[in-house]
């Protein structure tokens, strides 16, 4: 089974930043489009960002020029770096396969923007 594990999250003030990291495998990296989402209310996990291996794909019109989607270089983790962060950026953030069928969720990272 996959085990996906996301880290990096915290409470930063309007426009800190932050960087966030999924652990995954090299096989499911190399084989999977990646995305990151947010939960933030309700029951929906709203997409943020996406990429393969070896481009990035989507990023939300919300985050276009803020926030950059990354893979590292020995293909297990995945990234998302997060600049001039948003109240409204707020949530708990999840990475998984872009479009279902989805990995089983991992526990995600807070990332609360507040002054």
């Amino acid at each position: 089974q996959v085990k996906l594990v996301e880290s990096g999250g915290g409470l930063v003030p309007p426009g800190g930043s932050l960087r966030l990291s999924c652990a995954a495998s090299v096989d499911v990296i190399r084989g999977s489009t990646m995305g990151w989402f947010r939960h933030s209310h309700g029951d929906q996990y709203e997409l943020i960002a996406s990429r393969s291996w070896g481009t990035a794909m989507y990023i939300a019109p919300s985050v276009k020029g803020r926030f950059t989607i990354g893979v590292t270089s020995d293909l297990t983790t995945v990234t998302l770096q997060m600049n001039d962060l948003k109240p409204e950026d707020t949530g708990r953030y999840y990475c998984n396969t872009a479009s279902p069928p989805h990995f089983h969720w991992g526990p995600g990272t807070q990332v609360t923007v507040s002054s």
